[in-house]
């Protein structure tokens, strides 16, 4: 009687464990060839439990660098694509995608978190796991850990082998001054609908923002759209134009990841043209209404909006490589090695 027991017990949990994961991209958007839901169950098992624990402690010590991971992945995907090349240094033939206007404001301690993580990665599985597949997973974890929704990961990008010029990185980043069409406009040609622009928009619910991506709208005179008593705390942490200051990005809670983002926009109380514009545009204001209303409705538009964000132009297969290093490539970090042995052995000589 124990034994058949023990028989249906053991049946039962291998139905549940195909369950899970035959169920993973049920209701996610397709996926693209070369991606996988379960692309390292069997060569890295404990790669999401590598991340995540490891920014649990980063989280705890510092929640800001959460919204640092979720930036630095969504400037590398919009850019050429989720390859990780916006963590490439510059070299001789140019700079790089993280000395480009849009992305000097990208937190630095971002890219020692993803290389940091990557060194943790490497050391148990080998080198399998590609930069881009790690910014993936920093970026779902710190949605997560301050309190958004979790979410399955593709994974099994591969790294890119070059970084974007500085014309491609402000051609494929939206500034905060653009209005709602411009938003609709850009983001229409990577596949996005009016509801994927809003919903990803809403990854401002957490994380500060530099005065003069807004202080447009306070100087000279105040944006009209703009709630005064909001304007005028505003002006007291940016008092001119050109302020070298922080704000939160929403400030009822900056560091909870939440709908009320959302219920900023309906107050007026949007930080850049392009947030607040989306409640002011009749083709957006809908959205913004149903999110900023129920939670859940923005967090499940969000999570398929990122899946979707996540595979742009990806590299898979035997395209792009594994990097042993985030900051440079196979090559370039060869060159580099060379270099430095060069350089111990003739202080080592003289």
């Amino acid at each position: 009687m124990a034994s058949s027991f023990e028989l249906l017990f053991i049946s039962s949990l291998l139905f549940f464990s195909h369950f899970i994961v035959s169920s993973k991209g049920q209701g996610l958007p397709p996926l693209v060839k070369g991606l996988s839901w379960t692309f390292f169950d069997s060569t890295c098992p404990n790669l999401e439990s590598i991340v995540r624990k490891r920014l649990e402690k980063v989280f705890k010590d510092d929640i800001g660098q959460a919204a640092g991971l979720l930036r630095l992945h969504f400037h590398d995907c919009f850019v050429q694509g989720c390859d990780g090349s916006v963590m490439l240094d510059g070299s001789a033939g140019g700079p790089s995608e993280k000395t480009a206007i849009p992305n000097q404001t990208l937190r630095k301690e971002s890219f020692k978190i993803i290389e940091d993580l990557r060194e943790r990665v490497h050391k148990e599985c080998g080198r399998i796991v590609s930069c881009s597949d790690i910014a993936a997973l920093a970026a779902r974890d710190a949605v997560v850990l301050t309190g958004g929704p979790n979410y399955v990961v593709p994974l099994g990008r591969r790294d890119g082998l070059n970084f974007a010029t500085e014309s491609a990185t402000l051609d494929n980043l939206v500034p905060p001054t653009a209005n709602t069409t411009t938003l609709l406009t850009r983001l229409a040609t990577k596949g996005f609908d009016a509801t994927d622009v809003v919903a990803l928009s809403g990854a401002h619910t957490i994380g500060i923002s530099h005065c003069t991506s807004f202080t447009e709208r306070l100087y000279p005179n105040q944006d009209a759209t703009m709630d005064k008593t909001f304007g005028n705390n505003l002006k007291r942490s940016c008092p001119k134009v050109d302020s070298n200051s922080t704000v939160n990005m929403d400030f009822r809670s900056p560091n909870v990841f939440d709908n009320k983002y959302y219920v900023d926009l309906m107050n007026r109380q949007g930080l850049f043209t392009s947030d607040q514009d989306l409640y002011t545009d009749k083709r957006t204001r809908r959205i913004v209404t149903s999110f900023g209303t129920d939670q859940k409705v923005f967090f499940d538009k969000f999570v398929i909006a990122m899946i979707k964000m996540g595979q742009l132009n990806v590299s898979t297969g035997r395209q792009g490589e594994i990097r042993a290093k985030c900051s440079v490539t196979n090559k370039g970090k060869l060159l580099a090695d060379v270099v430095e042995g060069l350089d111990k052995t003739l202080a080592a000589a003289f």
